[in-house]
């Protein structure tokens, strides 16, 4: 009995040290969001747009709260990611356009390898988009993937159902096939998704209905090809795009850098870069692509690794 209690006690303890270090850091990662980084001098902002779009807060955050600083003239925007969500990508796209037209700014959009999707629906905000020869960019398309795992269910001797207000209410489930009028429904709004991603690069890009159609099938361009199409304003490397926007904010060919202090990470990445890193990525890796099956995605093929 004895040995039982200490067992428990010992477990509850290990409880509590999770549960501080988790509230700690969240109050730290708070704090860390209410603190501005001092800007000496007259610069450009550059921010990093990495990996697939999913959660924009870190990166909105830092380009709302420092481009409206009197001292910087301008943003640089260093892209290197697949895409991601709509949602999302929209919502970058929309307040880098904020800054060029309402906070009257320069902004540039660097390629560093690839712009797809997603990501290149935030490079189509910018007022020139610059690209190594070699990047990837485009993928101008939106897809969704489902699963039906009924075979698979029946296998395991496993029944689920639901109870639902209507006819659409489980669609895309993945313990059934989906209907042709389910389908139809999806298609309709993949179709309208698609067209605000058209229209965006249209607008963006100054490029006729007709190229843009063409191009909007999903395919990738080299960085050599995006310029020849117009998809691209010139080949160039982060420097050429640092002179371009310094330049275009009247701060000359080599301005002042100006880059927002990292976001602390919190606990669940503190513990992704521990022994258990492999564990844990392979985990979160899981779950990502459950979170964005059956969702709309600005995403390059190939970018979830199925």
């Amino acid at each position: 009995m004895g040995k039982f209690i200490k067992q428990f006690l010992t477990f509850f303890a290990m409880l509590f040290v999770i549960i501080f270090l988790i509230t700690i850091g969240t109050v730290i990662s708070k704090m860390d969001s209410q603190l501005t980084a001092p800007i000496k001098d007259d610069s450009i902002l550059v921010l990093e747009l990495d990996g697939i779009i999913l959660d924009t807060k870190n990166f909105i955050e830092d380009l709302t709260k420092y481009s409206k600083k009197k001292q910087i003239k301008g943003v640089l925007v260093r892209i290197n990611s697949p895409g991601g969500a709509v949602g999302p990508s929209q919502e970058i796209y929309s307040e880098l356009k904020r800054v060029r037209e309402e906070l009257q700014k320069p902004v540039v959009a660097s390629v560093t390898s690839l712009a797809a999707s997603g990501g290149y629906y935030a490079a189509v905000a910018a007022d020139q988009i610059v690209t190594n020869p070699g990047s990837l960019l485009g993928s101008i398309g939106v897809i969704m993937q489902f699963a039906n795992l009924h075979e698979l269910y029946k296998w395991a001797k496993m029944d689920r159902y639901v109870i639902k207000t209507g006819p659409y209410k489980d669609s895309g489930a993945d313990y059934r096939e989906m209907r042709p009028d389910e389908r139809e429904l999806f298609s309709e709004m993949l179709t309208e998704v698609h067209l605000q991603f058209k229209t965006a690069v249209m607008n963006g890009r100054k490029l006729a209905k007709d190229i843009v159609e063409k191009y909007s099938d999903g395919r990738i361009f080299t960085g050599e090809t995006a310029v020849k199409l117009g998809f691209a304003d010139q080949l160039g490397t982060y420097e050429d795009s640092l002179r371009i926007v310094g330049e275009l904010s009247g701060l000359g060919n080599e301005p002042e850098v100006f880059k927002p202090p990292k976001h602390r990470p919190d606990f669940f990445e503190v513990l992704a870069e521990s022994k258990t890193e492999n564990f844990v990525e392979g985990t979160m890796n899981k779950i990502f692509r459950i979170r964005v099956m059956g969702q709309p995605m600005y995403l390059m093929p190939g970018a979830l690794g199925l």
